[in-house]
């Protein structure tokens, strides 16, 4: 087929499909309880990160079908793999978390005196399953490791960002726009299997009518990590991964919420669409 016309299949099922279940995504957590407050104190729905799932699983079908090469077709699976997993690591925390830890060093830390945290389990989940990936992928151990930080840091990347309505999800768009342009014909396609379903949800999070949660932005994280790792050379891959430890080290020291409020530009772009 085409890729044009593969890419535009991908896309409009992306989009539409993920349009039609929202509603029913939303009700089935409104039903079930599944609420937090928000940064207001409202009670919205949480976990709605969810709804990426069901077109990524039918346009991984549809790409997998028209796809004749061994090497892509186990791409495509190593992708699911890897966001399937947090879909499951980001409902644990969405329902069951405790909030009175946060960031990495104090989960860990949390760890140390012999309590599992949720968030905890989750870096722990995510660090194995970007190794996992990465041994799949990967030409040798010096690769092995710097993909496995890589997945593991993009992973909680979004985490980071998915404070304010709308944040994390600006921040994956604005990184894939950068993916679109510069990835090979197939792993573009990869990324087409989640990117159009996160611009359909886009609106209800930015409007502060639901979270996504840990459910979607572990899942837009990790797909960002596997998506660097398979697609670009060694060079690109380290400038990527000084960025991830910087942002993380900051964001141990300051609050990224204020770094942002105190930025014009930043703050512009935060509370842009709200």
């Amino acid at each position: 087929m085409n890729s044009y016309i593969l890419y535009a299949i991908l896309t409009l099922i992306g989009l539409f499909g993920t349009f039609a279940v929202i509603p029913l995504f939303k009700n089935l957590l409104i039903d079930s309880n599944v609420l937090r407050p928000n940064y207001k104190k409202d009670m919205i729905p949480v976990s709605m990160g969810i709804v990426f799932l069901p077109m990524l699983i039918i346009n991984s079908i549809i790409l997998v079908y028209f796809t004749s090469d061994l090497k892509n077709i186990m791409y495509v699976f190593i992708f699911l793999f890897g966001l399937i997993s947090m879909f499951f690591a980001g409902i644990l925390d969405d329902i069951i978390g405790n909030r009175d830890v946060s960031g990495l060093k104090g989960h860990f830390k949390s760890l140390l005196k012999g309590k599992l945290t949720t968030g905890g389990f989750k870096a722990l989940f995510g660090g194995f399953i970007g190794m996992v990936i990465s041994i799949a992928i990967s030409k040798n151990i010096y690769d092995i490791i710097i993909n496995t930080l890589i997945i593991a840091l993009s992973t909680n990347l979004m985490n980071l960002l998915d404070l304010r309505p709308g944040r994390a999800i600006k921040g994956y768009l604005l990184i894939s726009i950068g993916l679109l342009f510069t990835l090979g014909r197939y792993t573009r396609n990869l990324l087409l299997l989640i990117l159009p379903n996160v611009i359909a949800y886009f609106n209800q999070d930015l409007k502060a009518k639901a979270m996504m949660g840990d459910t979607g932005s572990n899942v837009l994280g990790i797909s960002i990590g596997i998506l660097f790792v398979m697609g670009y050379s060694l060079k690109v891959r380290i400038i990527w991964l000084v960025f991830l430890v910087f942002i993380h080290i900051l964001t141990e020291k300051y609050s990224l919420t204020k770094i942002i409020e105190n930025n014009k530009f930043l703050n512009f772009i935060d509370k842009l669409g709200r």
